[in-house]
């Protein structure tokens, strides 16, 4: 129960520095309104949608590990400096995940954490950073209306880019759908997870333990 706590906390903030991450990268780009929406800190009650944004991350959490952070932020794309700012505003996201699992990474490399299964911080943080990881190969998807599509969005002819939003809901449903139902799109975002997280130097074992641990339902 305990784990379950300290990883539902550190992910919702995780998700907040995700969204924060949008929105400082969008002022730097231009869109001054994003300040003047209150984007600019880490308080989850700041973003404008907290079902998509919070509650909608936090539910693929609980119902399969699956790490997903919301899109909430609304930027003023009209007001960026330039094309490439577009495409940045839309990576610094994922860029924030992959901050954060450094960090986690850093913790274990210089034994701040143990590698042992019977630190509640260790497995809790492991099982986050895998958490992360998953979350960084997933919204580099380039579908719509995931990071990854977002930040080549700039780039595509506009009816390319036009038909790609409009079949937003349709793709993120086929997508859990598949990432729920067939074994081998699951476990082929697993195996990423893994090796980004041998990578990192993430324990894969401790993360495990912490995903058991984190579900203690089951």
């Amino acid at each position: 129960m305990v784990c379950f706590v300290i990883v539902l906390v550190l992910w919702v903030f995780s998700v907040c520095l995700h969204e924060f991450a949008h929105a400082w990268a969008a002022e730097r780009g231009g869109d001054y309104t994003v300040r003047e929406k209150g984007y600019l800190d880490l308080n989850p009650i700041r973003y404008a949608n907290p079902v998509s944004s919070l509650l909608f991350p936090v539910l693929c959490l609980l119902l399969g590990g699956i790490g997903l952070p919301g899109g909430a932020v609304y930027i003023n794309r009209a007001l960026l400096k330039s094309r490439g700012w577009d495409s940045w505003v839309s990576l610094a996201g994922p860029l924030a995940n992959l901050w954060l699992a450094a960090l986690i990474a850093f913790l274990f490399r210089f034994e701040i954490l143990p590698h042992n299964s019977t630190s509640l911080a260790s497995i809790s943080l492991a099982f986050l950073g895998q958490l992360q990881v998953y979350s960084i190969l997933l919204n580099l998807l380039p579908l719509p209306p995931l990071d990854g599509f977002q930040a080549l969005a700039p780039w595509l002819p506009s009816p390319v880019r036009e038909a790609g939003y409009a079949a937003a809901n349709a793709s993120m449903i086929i997508l859990f759908l598949a990432l729920w139902n067939v074994a081998a799109i699951g476990g082929a975002f697993m195996d990423a997870t893994a090796l980004g997280m041998h990578l990192l130097g993430i324990p894969i074992d401790l993360a495990i333990a912490g995903y058991r641990e984190f579900r203690f339902w089951n």
